[in-house]
Protein backbone atom coordinates (compact mmCIF):
# COMPACT_ATOMS: atom_id res chain seq x y z
CA UNK A 1 0.00 0.00 0.00
CA UNK A 2 1.02 3.63 -0.49
CA UNK A 3 1.72 4.97 3.02
CA UNK A 4 1.98 8.54 1.74
CA UNK A 5 -1.65 8.38 0.59
CA UNK A 6 -2.99 7.67 4.10
CA UNK A 7 -5.27 10.37 5.62
CA UNK A 8 -3.37 13.08 7.53
CA UNK A 9 -0.03 11.39 6.80
CA UNK A 10 1.82 14.70 6.85
CA UNK A 11 0.57 15.40 10.37
CA UNK A 12 1.94 11.99 11.29
CA UNK A 13 5.31 12.82 9.74
CA UNK A 14 5.41 16.07 11.72
CA UNK A 15 4.81 14.40 15.08
CA UNK A 16 7.04 11.36 14.43
CA UNK A 17 10.42 13.04 15.14
CA UNK A 18 9.06 14.50 18.41
CA UNK A 19 8.15 11.00 19.58
CA UNK A 20 11.60 9.74 18.60
CA UNK A 21 13.18 12.68 20.45
CA UNK A 22 11.45 11.92 23.76
CA UNK A 23 12.05 8.18 23.66
CA UNK A 24 15.68 8.38 22.52
CA UNK A 25 16.30 10.76 25.39
CA UNK A 26 15.64 7.94 27.88
CA UNK A 27 17.43 5.29 25.82
CA UNK A 28 14.35 3.87 24.09
CA UNK A 29 13.61 3.22 20.43
CA UNK A 30 10.08 4.59 20.64
CA UNK A 31 8.05 1.68 19.28
CA UNK A 32 5.16 2.12 21.72
CA UNK A 33 4.95 5.78 20.67
CA UNK A 34 5.16 4.93 16.96
CA UNK A 35 2.48 2.25 17.37
CA UNK A 36 0.25 4.72 19.22
CA UNK A 37 0.65 7.26 16.42
CA UNK A 38 -0.03 4.65 13.75
CA UNK A 39 -3.16 3.53 15.60
CA UNK A 40 -4.40 7.12 15.78
CA UNK A 41 -3.66 7.73 12.10
CA UNK A 42 -5.38 4.49 11.04
CA UNK A 43 -2.39 2.53 9.75
CA UNK A 44 -3.33 -1.07 8.86
CA UNK A 45 -2.27 -3.53 11.64
CA UNK A 46 -0.14 -5.55 9.22
CA UNK A 47 1.94 -2.41 8.53
CA UNK A 48 2.30 -1.33 12.17
CA UNK A 49 4.46 -4.16 13.51
CA UNK A 50 7.26 -4.16 10.87
CA UNK A 51 7.27 -0.34 10.73
CA UNK A 52 7.71 -0.04 14.50
CA UNK A 53 10.47 -2.67 14.54
CA UNK A 54 12.36 -0.97 11.72
CA UNK A 55 12.10 2.47 13.35
CA UNK A 56 13.30 0.93 16.61
CA UNK A 57 16.40 -0.58 15.01
CA UNK A 58 17.63 2.76 13.74
CA UNK A 59 16.57 5.08 16.59
CA UNK A 60 17.65 2.73 19.39
CA UNK A 61 20.92 2.10 17.57
CA UNK A 62 21.70 5.82 17.52
CA UNK A 63 20.61 6.21 21.14
CA UNK A 64 22.89 3.36 22.26
CA UNK A 65 25.87 4.81 20.40
CA UNK A 66 25.47 8.17 22.15
CA UNK A 67 24.96 6.74 25.65
CA UNK A 68 27.87 4.30 25.20
CA UNK A 69 30.12 7.08 23.91
CA UNK A 70 29.46 8.96 27.14
CA UNK A 71 30.44 5.93 29.24
CA UNK A 72 27.09 4.74 30.59
CA UNK A 73 26.93 1.22 29.09
CA UNK A 74 27.58 -1.82 31.33
CA UNK A 75 28.00 -5.17 29.59
CA UNK A 76 27.43 -7.20 32.78
CA UNK A 77 23.99 -5.61 33.15
CA UNK A 78 23.08 -6.19 29.50
CA UNK A 79 24.02 -9.77 28.64
CA UNK A 80 21.79 -11.67 31.19
CA UNK A 81 18.72 -10.13 29.53
CA UNK A 82 19.95 -10.48 25.96
CA UNK A 83 20.80 -14.21 26.19
CA UNK A 84 17.11 -15.09 26.50
CA UNK A 85 15.45 -12.10 24.86
CA UNK A 86 17.03 -12.49 21.39
CA UNK A 87 15.63 -15.99 20.65
CA UNK A 88 12.34 -15.10 22.38
CA UNK A 89 11.94 -11.97 20.22
CA UNK A 90 12.65 -14.02 17.09
CA UNK A 91 9.91 -16.49 18.07
CA UNK A 92 7.49 -13.65 18.87
CA UNK A 93 8.23 -11.97 15.53
CA UNK A 94 7.48 -15.22 13.70
CA UNK A 95 4.03 -15.59 15.27
CA UNK A 96 1.00 -14.03 13.56
CA UNK A 97 -1.45 -12.46 16.03
CA UNK A 98 -5.18 -12.07 15.39
CA UNK A 99 -5.96 -8.37 14.83
CA UNK A 100 -8.32 -7.83 17.80
CA UNK A 101 -5.96 -9.58 20.21
CA UNK A 102 -3.04 -7.54 18.84
CA UNK A 103 -4.93 -4.30 19.52
CA UNK A 104 -5.83 -5.29 23.09
CA UNK A 105 -2.27 -6.34 24.01
CA UNK A 106 -0.91 -3.15 22.49
CA UNK A 107 -3.49 -1.05 24.38
CA UNK A 108 -2.34 -2.54 27.71
CA UNK A 109 1.34 -1.96 26.86
CA UNK A 110 0.58 1.66 25.96
CA UNK A 111 -0.86 2.24 29.45
CA UNK A 112 2.37 0.79 30.84
CA UNK A 113 4.26 3.20 28.58
CA UNK A 114 2.33 6.20 29.91
CA UNK A 115 3.29 5.32 33.48
CA UNK A 116 6.92 4.89 32.46
CA UNK A 117 7.14 8.13 30.44
CA UNK A 118 5.63 10.09 33.35
CA UNK A 119 8.11 8.54 35.77
CA UNK A 120 5.68 6.55 37.92
CA UNK A 121 7.47 3.28 37.18
CA UNK A 122 11.12 2.92 38.06
CA UNK A 123 12.77 5.36 40.43
CA UNK A 124 16.56 5.42 40.63
CA UNK A 125 17.87 3.86 43.85
CA UNK A 126 20.88 5.21 45.72
CA UNK A 127 22.68 1.85 45.81
CA UNK A 128 22.76 -0.74 43.04
CA UNK A 129 23.25 -4.49 43.23
CA UNK A 130 24.41 -7.11 40.77
CA UNK A 131 21.82 -8.96 38.72
CA UNK A 132 21.72 -12.76 38.98
CA UNK A 133 21.84 -14.71 35.72
CA UNK A 134 18.51 -16.49 36.27
CA UNK A 135 16.79 -13.15 36.93
CA UNK A 136 18.05 -11.72 33.67
CA UNK A 137 17.11 -14.83 31.70
CA UNK A 138 13.57 -14.88 33.11
CA UNK A 139 12.92 -11.18 32.53
CA UNK A 140 14.63 -11.21 29.13
CA UNK A 141 12.63 -14.16 27.80
CA UNK A 142 9.25 -12.65 28.76
CA UNK A 143 10.03 -9.14 27.56
CA UNK A 144 11.73 -10.42 24.40
CA UNK A 145 8.73 -12.54 23.39
CA UNK A 146 6.28 -9.63 23.63
CA UNK A 147 8.79 -7.39 21.89
CA UNK A 148 8.74 -9.56 18.78
CA UNK A 149 5.04 -10.36 19.02
CA UNK A 150 3.78 -6.77 19.15
CA UNK A 151 6.63 -4.88 17.47
CA UNK A 152 8.10 -3.08 20.47
CA UNK A 153 11.72 -3.26 21.58
CA UNK A 154 10.92 -3.98 25.21
CA UNK A 155 12.81 -1.06 26.75
CA UNK A 156 9.60 0.48 28.09
CA UNK A 157 9.24 -2.67 30.25
CA UNK A 158 12.92 -3.40 30.91
CA UNK A 159 13.80 0.06 32.24
CA UNK A 160 11.33 0.06 35.17
CA UNK A 161 12.34 -3.51 36.07
CA UNK A 162 16.05 -2.59 36.20
CA UNK A 163 15.40 0.55 38.26
CA UNK A 164 12.89 -1.06 40.64
CA UNK A 165 15.25 -3.97 41.32
CA UNK A 166 18.18 -1.60 41.85
CA UNK A 167 20.31 -3.21 39.13
CA UNK A 168 21.41 0.08 37.56
CA UNK A 169 21.31 3.89 37.68
CA UNK A 170 19.09 5.93 35.37
CA UNK A 171 21.56 6.55 32.54
CA UNK A 172 23.12 3.08 32.85
CA UNK A 173 19.60 1.72 32.43
CA UNK A 174 19.03 3.95 29.39
CA UNK A 175 22.25 2.68 27.77
CA UNK A 176 21.41 -0.99 28.42
CA UNK A 177 17.78 -0.52 27.32
CA UNK A 178 18.80 1.05 24.01
CA UNK A 179 20.99 -1.92 23.04
CA UNK A 180 18.34 -4.34 24.37
CA UNK A 181 15.77 -2.68 22.11
CA UNK A 182 18.15 -2.76 19.15
CA UNK A 183 18.93 -6.50 19.36
CA UNK A 184 15.33 -7.48 20.13
CA UNK A 185 13.94 -5.42 17.26
CA UNK A 186 16.54 -6.90 14.91
CA UNK A 187 15.66 -10.41 16.09
CA UNK A 188 11.91 -9.76 15.89
CA UNK A 189 12.28 -8.36 12.38
CA UNK A 190 14.28 -11.44 11.34
CA UNK A 191 11.48 -13.70 12.56
CA UNK A 192 8.92 -11.55 10.76
CA UNK A 193 10.82 -11.69 7.45
CA UNK A 194 11.62 -15.41 7.76
CA UNK A 195 7.95 -16.34 7.47
CA UNK A 196 7.81 -14.62 4.06
CA UNK A 197 6.53 -11.19 5.07
CA UNK A 198 8.01 -8.03 3.58
CA UNK A 199 8.72 -4.40 4.50
CA UNK A 200 7.03 -1.54 2.66
CA UNK A 201 9.90 0.43 1.01
CA UNK A 202 8.22 3.71 2.02
CA UNK A 203 8.89 2.80 5.66
CA UNK A 204 12.48 3.94 5.12
CA UNK A 205 11.15 7.47 4.56
CA UNK A 206 9.72 7.30 8.09
CA UNK A 207 13.08 6.05 9.37
CA UNK A 208 14.88 9.10 8.00
CA UNK A 209 12.39 11.49 9.60
CA UNK A 210 12.44 9.67 12.96
CA UNK A 211 16.25 9.69 13.05
CA UNK A 212 16.26 13.49 13.14
CA UNK A 213 14.42 13.43 16.47
CA UNK A 214 16.25 10.32 17.67
CA UNK A 215 19.73 11.79 17.30
CA UNK A 216 18.73 15.04 19.02
CA UNK A 217 16.93 13.19 21.82
CA UNK A 218 19.87 10.90 22.53
CA UNK A 219 22.28 13.82 22.92
CA UNK A 220 19.83 15.76 25.09
CA UNK A 221 18.92 12.73 27.22
CA UNK A 222 22.51 11.79 27.89
CA UNK A 223 23.06 15.38 29.08
CA UNK A 224 20.92 17.32 31.55
CA UNK A 225 18.14 19.04 29.63
CA UNK A 226 14.59 18.69 31.03
CA UNK A 227 11.94 17.52 28.53
CA UNK A 228 8.98 17.26 30.93
CA UNK A 229 6.54 19.19 28.69
CA UNK A 230 7.19 16.83 25.78
CA UNK A 231 6.72 13.86 28.11
CA UNK A 232 3.27 15.13 29.12
CA UNK A 233 2.29 15.62 25.49
CA UNK A 234 3.52 12.17 24.54
CA UNK A 235 1.66 10.61 27.48
CA UNK A 236 -1.58 12.18 26.26
CA UNK A 237 -1.05 10.73 22.77
CA UNK A 238 -0.30 7.29 24.22
CA UNK A 239 -3.41 7.33 26.41
CA UNK A 240 -5.70 8.44 23.57
CA UNK A 241 -4.31 5.69 21.35
CA UNK A 242 -4.78 3.10 24.10
CA UNK A 243 -8.44 4.06 24.58
CA UNK A 244 -8.98 4.00 20.81
CA UNK A 245 -7.50 0.49 20.55
CA UNK A 246 -9.75 -0.78 23.34
CA UNK A 247 -12.89 0.68 21.77
CA UNK A 248 -12.35 0.05 18.05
Amino acid sequence: MDLLELPYIYWFLGVLPLVAFVYAGVGHGGASGYLALMALFMFPPDVMKPTALLLNIFVAGVSFWVFKKRGYFKWKLFYPFALASIPAAFFGGYIEVEVDLYKKILAVLLIFSVLRVLGFLGKEKEETRNIKLWQGLLAGSIIGFFSGLIGIGGGIILSPVVLLMGWGKMKETAAVSSLFIFVNSLSGMSGYLLKGSSINPQTFVLVGIALVGGVAGAYVGSGKMNTIQLRYMLSLVLMIASVKLFLV
